[in-house]
């Protein structure tokens, strides 16, 4: 059985793809409704995810909800409180960082990583990938996820159970990449998607900081936002109130298993973060109101170029920034992020208004059909409804399902 093998770009996480709508003039979408919001994420769990809460903001109104249980096995309840992994989300709050540098002249978006780096990446391809590149993932480096999970190569979810308490150091993953064959040229694009160039990132702002990437990043983003349940992780568990995750892999495991401790040295400055709904939503409205780095460095960060994640569907990418256009409904920025048996989506439209943050606690449930492709799954389409809702009022508003890990395209 041979299946396509669409792991999230931000692999040090399993991301989800939080794919880009029909494009069209940008208009306000309507207030949300909280019983069909509550209806909507019922959708959800009765599709098949055991758990999933969510928290959606417009004007001064705020809507947190939850439907399923947390624990399969005692019917725990799901909270919309808990503590989430959630991935590639990860690379907004690094990509933040490494403009605060910018901004204090310490790192310049355009020198080649090579300046800093050269023992990381040596060489002409040193000499070539600049900062920027890393951050808008146009750098050519390939993902370094199918070197340290060398079983997805034969659709095993062995590895997945190998490394659960493995800790790698950032160097060890990079190396991964960099010597992988390269996936394009330094500057070309479409670009594609690569954790590679996150870890990276957390190694140059290790060296022009003077302190771990993680310290600075909390110091310096997350406690400058305010944000009092987002943290890296110290160890495999999670500390606080939070949900068993469970990975389906495609159907390799049946039933899924839970990933919930696990150690995240894997991913680091690429996806490693656990985070509230809430401490998304605020963070991403500090950040598009230039509270986190300056309007300049804002514009910086969404100066989107085409990529292409590892579904092989190219999206608009920023600076550690998605942008995702609906139509009839607006322009909204933020990420997607996926791990082991954990997804999550935050956006934020253009102007502020509307904000929505989705974590489920199940991933990779589409199973291969005959080709060998994931199939179509219910749970596709109560996402879908569920994110037309929050985003724009409307579950048929064409947004795709950020949250399907089967097609995802970051970590």
């Amino acid at each position: 059985m041979k299946i396509r093998l669409a792991v999230c770009a931000s692999m040090a996480a399993l991301s989800l793809c939080a794919g880009t709508a029909s494009a069209a003039p940008a208009s306000p979408s309507t207030a949300f409704d909280p019983a069909e919001l509550e209806s909507a994420l019922d959708g959800v769990h009765q599709a098949g995810v055991p758990g999933v809460y969510a928290e959606v903001r417009d004007g001064g109104r705020t809507w947190r909800g939850a439907s399923g249980v947390a624990d399969i096995r005692t019917g725990r309840p799901v909270r919309p409180d808990m503590r989430q992994r959630v991935g590639s989300i990860t690379k907004t709050f690094t990509a933040a960082a490494v403009m605060q540098q910018v901004e204090q002249g310490r790192i310049r978006l355009d020198a080649p990583i090579g300046d800093h780096l050269p023992q990381l990446v040596p060489g002409e391809r040193g000499r070539k990938i600049t900062v920027r590149m890393l951050l808008n993932n146009t750098s050519g480096l390939p993902d370094y996820i199918r070197e340290a999970f060398p079983s997805l190569k034969d659709m095993s979810p062995k590895s997945l159970d190998d490394n659960r308490f493995r800790r790698f150091h950032p160097a060890e993953l990079i190396a991964m990449g960099v010597n992988a064959p390269p996936a394009s040229e330094p500057g070309a694009t479409p670009g594609v998607y690569s954790n590679t160039n996150y870890l990276l990132l957390g190694q140059l702002l290790e060296q022009v900081t003077g302190t771990t990437a993680e310290e600075y990043i909390t110091r310096n983003v997350i406690e400058r936002a305010g944000l009092r349940h987002t943290g890296f992780p110290t160890g495999p568990r999670i500390e606080g109130p939070h949900s068993r995750m469970y990975e389906a892999l495609w159907g390799l495991n049946d039933p899924p298993r839970d990933y919930s401790v696990y150690d995240m040295s894997w991913t680091g400055t690429g996806a490693a973060l656990v985070s509230t709904m809430d401490d998304l939503n605020r963070f991403y409205a500090k950040l598009l109101d230039g509270k986190i780095v300056s309007r300049s460095s804002l514009a910086q960060m969404q100066r989107t170029v085409p990529v292409v994640a590892l579904d092989g569907s190219t999206i608009q990418y920023g600076l550690g920034l998605h942008k995702v256009v609906i139509r009839d409904c607006g322009t909204f920025w933020g990420h997607d992020g996926t791990v082991w048996g954990a997804g999550t989506i935050s956006l934020t439209r253009a102007d502020g208004g509307r904000q929505m943050s989705v974590a489920v606690n199940l991933q990779r449930w589409k199973g291969p059909d005959g080709p060998g492709e994931p199939q179509h799954h219910p749970v596709d389409d109560a996402l879908k409804a569920l994110y037309g809702q929050a985003m724009c009022g409307d579950a048929d508003a064409g947004v795709r399902p950020a949250g399907d890990a089967g097609e995802a395209s970051t970590w």
